[in-house]
């Protein structure tokens, strides 16, 4: 049985979809995530992994999209 994980991170900048998919594109591209759940309104980003994630890999992550970690 895998455990997982879900933390929530606030990602500032985003305003529309396209946002929301580059967003969830490059996290989901880090090792043991599972799914990326987006709240455009508040820019709350829940990860759910098998493993806890470095927050500093999910900023990498949100600054290649083009955003800020919060």
């Amino acid at each position: 049985m895998t455990s997982q994980t879900s933390q929530t991170f606030t990602v500032t900048g985003m305003t529309c979809g396209h946002c929301v998919a580059s967003v969830t594109e490059e996290i989901s591209e880090l090792p043991g995530v599972e799914s990326v759940d987006v709240v455009l309104d508040s820019g709350a980003v829940t990860v759910t992994s098998s493993q806890p994630l470095e927050q500093q890999a999910v900023r990498a992550a949100v600054e290649e999209a083009g955003y800020q970690l919060a």
